[in-house]
Parts: C-alpha cells; sequence; structure tokens
C-alpha cells in the first residue's frame, strides 16, 4: 500500500561538529546542499503534494544562505521546521535570524547517560538556553536518553516548566555493530530503554504511543530482517548531494535532476525498504498516516 508524501526531511549539510557517538544519521560528508538543487528539489516535491519541509544537517545554521533557503520554501508555499544542535553564539545567531519565519524549531539534547555514550555535551539546560534566544512560537527540546536517574529527570521537568517548551523524548538507538562494541546484550540494552521509559513517567505524561513505539523498537531488534514490515513513512528524505530516497537508510534514491516525471512516480509508488531499528528512530513507522509527532506534557 502506498503512503502519501506529506513532508520531507532535508540535509542542508553533510557535516556536523556535534559528532555524537550513537548517531544515526544516514550520510555523512562535507558540503552544502546547493541553492539551484535546493530550489529544484522544492518544484519537484511540491508538484507530488509535499506541504511542508524540515530542515536537519548535519548543522543547519552552519549552511551559509540558510535564510535564503528558508524564504525559497516559504515562496513554493510550504511551511518550514527545523531540527538544530545550535548552541555556540555564531549557530544561536544564525538560528534567530530565521526563527520567525519557521512554524517550530527543535532543538537536540542528551542525558547524562547518552552524553557520556555518545561524547556529547548536549545538555538540556544549553538547549532551553538556545530556545529561549529565539523568536519561534513553537519551540521543543528533543532529549535522547540513556540511563535515566530520578534526580536528572525531576530536574528536566523543572527546566521545561519554566522556559515553557515542549519536550519530547527518545531512546538511545544502538545498531549491532554499536552493541558490540560497548559490548552490551541485547536485552540489557533493550531493558533500559523500558527503565528509563519507567522513571520519565514519574515526571513526564509519556503517550501510549511512546510505549509503542519502544515495543517496535524491540520488535526490530530481535526480529529478522526479512521479517520485518515495509517503510509506510510519509516523510521523504533529501541528501545533501540532491538525492531523494524514501527512507535515509534505503538503496532506492531518484536525484533531484532526473526528469519530473520519474521523481514523480518515485514519491508516490510504494516504498521497498524494510522498517529497521535505525530508520525507525527518525520516522516513528508506529505512527499512523494522519498522526502527529507532540510534544510530552508535565503534570501540573
Amino acid at each position: 500500500m502506498s503512503t502519501h508524501v506529506r513532508t520531507a526531511l532535508i540535509s542542508t549539510a553533510g557535516h556536523c561538529k556535534v559528532a555524537c557517538g550513537f548517531c544515526f544519521r544516514a550520510d555523512r560528508a562535507h558540503g552544502f546542499l546547493n541553492t539551484p538543487t535546493y530550489t529544484r528539489t522544492l518544484s519537484r516535491l511540491k508538484e507530488t503534494g509535499v506541504d511542508g519541509v524540515c530542515l536537519t544537517g548535519g548543522e543547519p545554521t552552519h549552511h551559509p544562505q540558510l535564510r535564503q533557503l528558508v524564504r525559497l520554501a516559504h515562496q513554493f508555499g510550504m511551511s518550514v521546521s527545523m531540527v538544530t544542535s545550535a548552541r555556540t553564539v555564531t549557530d544561536v545567531i544564525a538560528l534567530s535570524h530565521v526563527a520567525d519565519l519557521l512554524v517550530n524549531v527543535t532543538v537536540s539534547a542528551d542525558s547524562r547517560g547518552a552524553m557520556l555514550l555518545g561524547r556529547t555535551t548536549r545538555t538540556a539546560a544549553t538547549g532551553i538556553d538556545t530556545l529561549r534566544a529565539i523568536s519561534t512560537e513553537t519551540k521543543i527540546l528533543h532529549v535522547t536518553c540513556w540511563d535515566l536517574s530520578d534526580s536528572e529527570c525531576r530536574s528536566l521537568a523543572g527546566l521545561v516548566t519554566e522556559a515553557r517548551v515542549g519536550v519530547q523524548f527518545s531512546p538511545v538507538v544502538l545498531d549491532e555493530h554499536a552493541l558490540r562494541r560497548d559490548g552490551m546484550p541485547v536485552q540489557e540494552y533493550l531493558a533500559r530503554q523500558w527503565l528509563d521509559a519507567e522513571v520519565l513517567g514519574h515526571y513526564f505524561d509519556l503517550s501510549d504511543r511512546y510505549r509503542d513505539y519502544l515495543d517496535e523498537l524491540r520488535n526490530l531488534q530481535l526480529s529478522a530482517e526479512g521479517e520485518r514490515r515495509q517503510c509506510r513513512s510519509a516523510t521523504a528524505y533529501v541528501s545533501a548531494d540532491g538525492l531523494i530516497r524514501r527512507c535515509p537508510y534505503g538503496q532506492a534514491s531518484v536525484n533531484v535532476l532526473a526528469p519530473r516525471a520519474e521523481i514523480g512516480r518515485f514519491l508516490t509508488d510504494p516504498a521497498q525498504e524494510r522498517v529497521t531499528p535505525d530508520c525507525a528512530a527518525i520516522c516513528r513507522p508506529s505512527a499512523t498516516p494522519d498522526d502527529r509527532e507532540a510534544p510530552c506534557s508535565v503534570p501540573a
């Protein structure tokens, strides 16, 4: 069954200085998405019914023509959101220059355990500082979680309540290579995801969807590749070199320079890829086509 592609995740920059140890990006390279390629991408996506784009990276605030990218999407009648790890003064200034043109901004952060595992410094507090510095109406802190403590969750709940920002959570997602590298048994890894959800549930109203998502990750981790179901994501992925995929990890792609009919067929034909834990971390495949990602709330 075909799922109509409604949105596109666009990698504006092929590199990122954060370099998380648990990063699940499908493509990593140097350089930026150039404006002519991006403009052609928007045109072809619009022709197939895409009405919104999310700028990501690498790190989108490093793109030298960031404001132009946002304005071009508006000219095609598309809403624009952004996912960023902006922390430095330069990055936050670049973000602030486009913030009023974005429907929402999601700033990535990591729990203490995730920072240790991934060798990052993206604290929740510095992420909230970034969100406070911009004028976007909808602001979301996205926290990648690992080995949470009760005190950390209590502190996080206080931070987001005081700052009046939304919060989303994702567990650290590790592939088989990373599990072997860290010497971590699969069952221990999966149990940690559920233990973290239990601690989060003391301070945040986690949706049933989040628990369904953990179930799906468990099933994907334990099932053979041939048993996994086919992708039904409503989001296309555009890499910084101008390749459109139905899945960031898929082998099938079409270049934005291809004829419009070829691009149209690619985006409207059923996706052939099977869901993996990596792509599930991006697309949340348990969601129904009409289900939107929503922030968790802190109980009153």
